[in-house]
């Protein structure tokens, strides 16, 4: 595990439905800007181990928090994946930032892609990072587990917990991870959270065809022990052949590879950033 470099002062992005929460560092070449987005139920501390690697390399990295979580403010009407991807190109235009290489985990695997076809003048590249778009679709059986899973996390924050410990990191957690986890599902029982959480465990996380006409250069990441899929590659195989793009298995990886395997994830990244740069 890398260790994690001090952490960078919080900005505000306003926005007509509330403020999003966001952090930008320099790296140390005139190269192009990394966006990382988290997904659901995460923060942007989801990067706190990659993002210093990135930067190591040279690369200025804004990382972002989505609507209802992390520092962001929690109270919105739209947490979809098409809304984060308003909010990065919102945040892109405020940083002034023309064009920038995207990374969706998860959830926001979505958002990038809806961001490659919405502004493809303003992408240089995108990455999925264990994401969801164009995900084999799922059974009626599937479907009804993931509405149960929601329904459990809403009632019991500490389900969440559960999964994040158990499940997400195969081979088990570290300490830091562990503690780091309980933040997240602490964050789960703040007032006026239930509404953020409900926003997405029931959105459409697995948009399909949201690729269709996409063409920017693009990197499928994937962990090969994922839980959330049945078969982690069969699926970064479906996401790489869809955006005529090229994919990376992290060897023995969960469903968070940046924070598991920060090196590895790195690996995997800083040759496509060289190249769409």
């Amino acid at each position: 595990m890398n260790a994690t470099s001090t952490a960078p002062q919080t900005q505000y992005l306003q926005l007509p439905g509330g403020s999003l929460a966001y952090d930008d560092t320099a790296g140390t070449g005139n190269r192009t800007p990394v966006l990382l987005l988290p997904g659901m139920l995460e923060t942007r501390r989801s990067f706190r181990h990659l993002r210093p690697l990135l930067n190591a390399a040279g690369y200025r990295v804004i990382t972002m928090d989505l609507r209802g979580f992390g520092e962001s403010s929690i109270d919105w009407d739209d947490y979809s994946p098409a809304s984060a991807a308003a909010d990065a190109i919102a945040l892109l235009d405020h940083l002034g930032i023309d064009k920038a290489v995207l990374v969706g985990h998860s959830y926001t695997g979505a958002s990038v892609v809806r961001v490659a076809a919405d502004a493809p003048e303003r992408v240089a590249g995108i990455v999925l990072l264990n994401a969801f778009i164009e995900k084999v679709p799922a059974t009626a059986f599937e479907k009804a587990m993931v509405k149960a899973l929601g329904s459990a996390v809403l009632a019991f924050p500490r389900i969440w917990g559960w999964y994040l410990n158990k499940l997400a990191y195969p081979g088990g957690v570290t300490e830091e991870i562990a503690a780091y986890n309980a933040g997240l599902v602490a964050n789960l029982r703040t007032p006026g959270r239930r509404k953020a959480t409900r926003g997405y465990v029931y959105g459409d996380s697995a948009p399909i065809g949201w690729s269709t006409g996409v063409n920017v250069p693009t990197l499928a990441v994937m962990g090969s022990k994922d839980p959330d899929f049945p078969s982690p590659e069969l699926v970064a195989d479906r996401q790489a052949s869809a955006l005529g793009g090229r994919k990376v298995m992290i060897d023995g990886a969960g469903h968070y590879p940046q924070a598991q395997f920060p090196q590895a994830t790195a690996d995997a990244l800083l040759p496509f950033l060289k190249e769409v740069a």
